[in-house]
């Protein structure tokens, strides 16, 4: 029949159960947007933590490229009535 070789110490022998007290960790609902999160964190959705705007979401950015380049299109283009084209 099998004997372990060493006694097995007392610090082995209990970190088998440490992870016991483990809980599923909390989920809350954003204030903004009602998207689910952790708690104590800022909302990845909406950007907002504790009512305030703290960070750019990737929907802002988009927004505001688009921005950007509808404006730089606008100074681009050249405009008709300006007459530079004709002049000689």
């Amino acid at each position: 029949m099998p004997v372990p070789k060493r006694k097995r110490s007392r610090a082995r022998r209990d970190s088998r159960f440490a992870n016991k007290g483990l809980k599923p960790a909390a989920i809350a609902a954003c204030a903004q947007c009602q998207a689910p999160l952790a708690t104590h964190q800022v909302c990845s959705s909406c950007g907002f933590y504790k009512g305030r705007k703290v960070m750019t979401t990737k929907l802002d950015r988009a927004l505001k490229r688009k921005e950007t380049q509808k404006t730089s299109a606008q100074k681009s283009k050249p405009e008709a009535g300006s007459g530079e084209a004709g002049q000689e």
